[in-house]
C-alpha cells in the first residue's frame, strides 16, 4: 500500500450528497480479479452517456480538473454495498484522499485500509472548499496526514482520524503489511507446532 504522509494537489468537487456505491463503480466492471484498471469506469454512469459519449457537463470531464487528486463531495459518501472497489476506482483514477461531511462506515474502513485518505469536515467547511474549487483556477489544497490538517484558500482545519489508521497510513501497512511486522514471530510459532506435532505422533 502507498504510503500517506502530506499531498498538495487540486480539488474538484460533486457536489451532491448520499453518493452510492453503484454510482463510483456500477455493478457491471465488477469481474475483474485485479485491484488495479477500475479508474476508467469511476463515476461511468455519470461520466458517459449510453452511446458512450462524454457527459461534458460532469466535473470529471472538465479539462480543468483533469490533474484533480482531491475529491470533495456530499454527506454519507459510499453509502450502498460494500463492494472494496470502490475506494480501488477512485484511488486508480488518482485520487488521494475524499473529503466530506459523513462517510459510509465500510466504505470508510475500505478506504483506509487501502491507502484511500476519507477525511471528515463540518457541513460549511465542506461548502466552502466545494465553493473554492468551482472558482477560475479551481483550489489547491494541502493535506499533512502527521497533522491531522486540511489547508487551502480561507480553510486552515483539523480533522480526526484513528491512531491505528494513521499509523498504518503513514507507514503504507495494509492488512497484510500488518500482519508481516510478526513475520519472525509467526515463522517461530509454525517451527514450534511443527516440533510439537511430529513428538506428538510418537
Amino acid at each position: 500500500m502507498r504510503p500517506f504522509d502530506r499531498h498538495t494537489g487540486k480539488a474538484v468537487a460533486i457536489d451532491l450528497a448520499n453518493i452510492d456505491t453503484d454510482q463510483i463503480i456500477p455493478k457491471q466492471f465488477l469481474k475483474r480479479i485485479e485491484r488495479t484498471g477500475y479508474g476508467q469506469f469511476l463515476f461511468n454512469d455519470w461520466r458517459f452517456n449510453s452511446d458512450g459519449s462524454i457527459q461534458e457537463d460532469f466535473p470529471l470531464n472538465d479539462p480543468a480538473y483533469s490533474e484533480a487528486s482531491i475529491l470533495i463531495t456530499g454527506a454519507n459518501f459510499g453509502c450502498g454495498s460494500s463492494r472494496e472497489h470502490a475506494p480501488w476506482s477512485i484511488l486508480d483514477h488518482g485520487f488521494r484522499a475524499v473529503i466530506a461531511p459523513s462517510f459510509a462506515d465500510i466504505f470508510h474502513n475500505n478506504s483506509l485500509k487501502n491507502g484511500l485518505l476519507p477525511i471528515t469536515l463540518p457541513d460549511d467547511v465542506v461548502d466552502r472548499l466545494i465553493d473554492s474549487s468551482k472558482q477560475p483556477g479551481g483550489l489547491e489544497i494541502s493535506i499533512d496526514l502527521e497533522e491531522q490538517s486540511v489547508k487551502g484558500k480561507d480553510v486552515d482545519e483539523k480533522f480526526e482520524i484513528s491512531a491505528f489508521a494513521k499509523f498504518s497510513l503513514l507507514n503504507g501497512l495494509d492488512d497484510i503489511g500488518l500482519t508481516l511486522q510478526h513475520e519472525v514471530d509467526i515463522e517461530r510459532f509454525e517451527r514450534n507446532s511443527v516440533s510439537l506435532y511430529r513428538f506428538s505422533t510418537f
